[in-house]
């Protein structure tokens, strides 16, 4: 039974996290742009049976840009976290390659992880002009340093397994052994790698829209909204914070869960 609990715990998460995607998908698609209309009669509305979340200064409903702004995040954290894996693969199957490859890849990593990494985010957004694309370049040329090391020591270790030694001795030759036997066993890493970088891109591209570096400030974002709630808190209007930053912690919080359980189940 203790060793069905993990499984059963991983695809308890899989499944609430699933049902959670699968909202914001439909929610994209019932709401059409909803998110955008105003309602200048009910400016910066409380909380209430009309107003679910409240409005925002232009009267827009704030359960629905934060849905939105949920989706939004969520697309970017996807093709950031998949770049960023797909990255860190790359450069850890380098790295086999040959030794002077393995010290350069070992350098770059080294290199990438001594530098501020807020710092990183906002140089290499700011250079791409930012938007959309500028925030998953950004996220995902800085997030690989520390998967790329663990799939590298992992295929360092996999190199001396036995049937690895006796595919080399065979006559085989250094792309067939990658393809063939090391790059599947990664497999599972990389899915749980990909897991737990999610969270991270989510986080980081709020914070780079925050901060002015990434999503235009027309587009619905958790850090749009987050940006334009700091000018109307002094003043009470506290639903305009906490609400979207409640729904990005919970999603956050989410597929950090379901990430944890399934490296275990693996």
């Amino acid at each position: 039974m203790s060793d069905a609990q993990p499984r059963l715990r991983a695809a308890f998460s899989l499944g609430v996290t699933a049902l959670m995607v699968m909202g914001l998908v439909a929610s994209q698609w019932l709401l059409g742009d909803f998110a955008q209309q105003m309602q200048f009669d009910a400016r910066l509305a409380p909380p209430s049976l009309s107003h679910w979340l409240g409005t925002d200064a232009l009267g827009r409903e704030l359960w629905a840009r934060t849905l939105a702004g949920l989706a939004l995040s969520f697309w970017v954290g996807c093709l950031a976290a998949l770049l960023s894996t797909l990255i860190a693969l790359s450069l850890a199957a380098l790295a086999t390659f040959s030794p002077r490859l393995d010290a350069l890849v070992s350098l770059v990593i080294d290199t990438l992880l001594s530098v501020p990494h807020l710092i990183l985010l906002m140089l290499v957004a700011f250079a791409l002009g930012g938007g959309t694309q500028a925030v998953i370049i950004a996220v995902a040329v800085t997030h690989w340093p520390r998967l790329a090391r663990v799939l590298r020591a992992e295929l360092l270790q996999l190199h001396q397994a036995p049937y690895v030694l006796i595919s080399r001795a065979l006559g085989k030759s250094r792309w067939f052994v990658l393809h063939s036997h090391l790059l599947p066993h990664l497999i599972p890493h990389c899915l749980v790698g990909a897991l737990l970088l999610f969270p991270h891109a989510i986080l980081h591209e709020a914070a780079l829209t925050f901060l002015g570096f990434g999503l235009s400030p027309s587009q619905p974002a958790i850090g749009v909204l987050l940006a334009d709630a700091m000018r109307y808190l002094s003043g009470g209007f506290w639903w305009l914070g906490v609400f979207p930053g409640l729904a990005l912690l919970m999603m956050v919080l989410s597929f950090e869960r379901l990430s944890t359980h399934l490296r275990r189940a693996l």
